[in-house]
């Protein structure tokens, strides 16, 4: 009889802890059990953030900005914003043609006659900006070797804003400005001045623009 009865405890103790394990392992998962902060949603296409093959998010998503600098390119198209936002079919309310307003004077110095073909033609105009800037660097070579590096008005002088300048105003409104250091001071049409042409474009590498007095474009036949 004792026999029967410790073994029907024994029993009655091995339902009792079956039972509490069950209870405990279904409990009821309550929103006052978790933050937020502690949920993690998973998606069975998604790789698992564990795995080495994941990169960090700042890498994968880093964003890219190219930029032109003060190289050459980075001069004309800088230039090229500041005078028409970079539009190659513009004309202005002066007559001002292209990319880098051209007047129809300064086109024919160098070669360029027929203006609709001019505008219409991205090509032609690059090839206008650098012989341009060819015949303005021939003109001012000596300012160029006599004021570069110097301080005037507060500005430092540099290549490629003197270069800036004589596209917005022309290269013997430069000279004047130089040589008066800084009291004759010209302005465009809009008031934009020699002066801050050669602050705004200061620094830029005009290395590659050699001076030449019979800069031409070179059209296609």
């Amino acid at each position: 009889m004792r026999k029967n009865i410790g073994s029907l405890i024994a029993l009655s103790l091995t339902i009792c802890v079956l039972l509490f394990s069950s209870f405990k392992t279904n409990k009821a998962i309550t929103s006052n059990d978790y933050s937020a902060n502690d949920l993690s949603y998973t998606n069975d296409n998604e790789l698992d953030p564990s795995e080495s093959t994941m990169l960090p998010l700042e890498k994968t998503y880093k964003p890219f900005s190219p930029t032109l600098g003060k190289s050459f390119v980075g001069f004309k198209e800088a230039l090229g914003f500041k005078e028409s936002g970079g539009d190659y079919f513009t004309v202005n309310t002066f007559g001002y043609l292209g990319k880098y307003q051209f007047g129809k004077e300064t086109l024919k110095m160098i070669g360029v006659y027929n203006l609709t073909h001019f505008l219409n033609n991205p090509e032609i105009q690059e090839k206008a900006f650098l012989a341009n800037a060819e015949r303005n660097k021939w003109i001012l070579r000596k300012d160029i070797d006599k004021f570069v590096g110097k301080t005037i008005n507060g500005i430092h002088i540099t290549e490629s804003g003197i270069l800036a300048a004589a596209h917005l105003a022309g290269p013997g409104n430069v000279k004047k400005y130089l040589r008066s250091y800084g009291s004759d001071v010209f302005a465009d049409a809009f008031g934009t001045t020699i002066q801050h042409y050669i602050k705004k474009f200061s620094g830029y590498d005009t290395s590659m623009v050699k001076p030449n007095r019979k800069a031409k474009v070179k059209l296609k036949a």
